[in-house]
């Protein structure tokens, strides 16, 4: 694998451990640009390790990844640069809880980018509209629902203009009957081209939005697949057992 090749996020022969416990094991993977690249697999398979590898959040031990070609597991990359070029949604929410929705989304562009305060406002107030919350700007975390504390959160990473999307089981912390409305904004993410890593247990969303599946198992992809084929048609014993669990 090249870094010369057009995929946006590249691993190449990724190792990870905890102490003694191997969490990633020679994890090679190119996820396209505007591809939404869904990762499913059991827990501990190593899934949001692998989220987390991407944006620096956990160091690898050996291996490279790239993001536009660039070498961001490199010991001399720009860490801070990077994470502007990842935007990460977590499974809690990470709202600051002192601050309205309008000041979480704007906190990123002013205090890291220095965009002036008028224009991050505005980009806020857009985003806040795309994610159907025009009319929370002013709520703290608090007083939202899970799923609009969701929404912001992803309005916030998107404040930042990223290049790549990650999601890490967004919607497992939510009740029921609020995965919808989180899972309408990434379908409607995924429709305008964002380049997405997707971690998640919603399978209907998976088989709808994904491009691609990967089936990590034992820290290792046991299956990368057409998402439409994987669900129908998998080609490995893995793939075909993890789907008979599930269905």
């Amino acid at each position: 694998m090249s870094s010369g090749s057009h995929a946006l996020v590249e691993f190449e022969g990724v190792n990870k451990y905890f102490g003694d416990v191997h969490v990633l094991k020679d994890v090679t993977l190119e996820v396209e640009r505007q591809e939404v690249a869904v990762v499913i697999g059991p827990s501990g398979s190593g899934k949001s390790t692998l989220l987390r590898c991407t944006n620096r959040l956990e160091e690898i031990q050996s291996g490279e990844i790239r993001l536009g070609g660039d070498a961001i597991s490199a010991p001399d990359a720009d860490v801070n640069r990077l994470r502007q070029r990842v935007g990460m949604v977590f499974q809690s929410f990470n709202l600051f809880p002192h601050m309205t929705a309008i000041e979480n989304i704007m906190i990123g562009p002013t205090e890291v980018k220095g965009v002036p305060e008028a224009q991050a406002r505005e980009r806020a107030e857009s985003l806040l509209d795309d994610v159907g919350l025009d009319n929370q700007a002013d709520s703290y975390p608090h007083e939202l629902s899970g799923g609009q504390q969701q929404r912001v959160a992803i309005a916030r990473a998107l404040a930042m203009d990223p290049e790549v999307m990650l999601f890490d089981e967004v919607t497992s912390a939510l009740d029921p009957e609020l995965v919808g409305e989180v899972l309408d904004v990434m379908r409607d993410l995924a429709e305008e081209g964002m380049t997405m890593l997707v971690v998640t247990h919603e399978m209907g969303f998976a088989r709808e939005v994904g491009d691609t599946i990967t089936l990590m198992s034992d820290g290792r992809i046991a299956e990368r697949t057409p998402a439409d084929q994987f669900f129908d048609q998998p080609r490995t014993d893995r793939g075909k057992e993890f789907l008979r669990r599930l269905l």
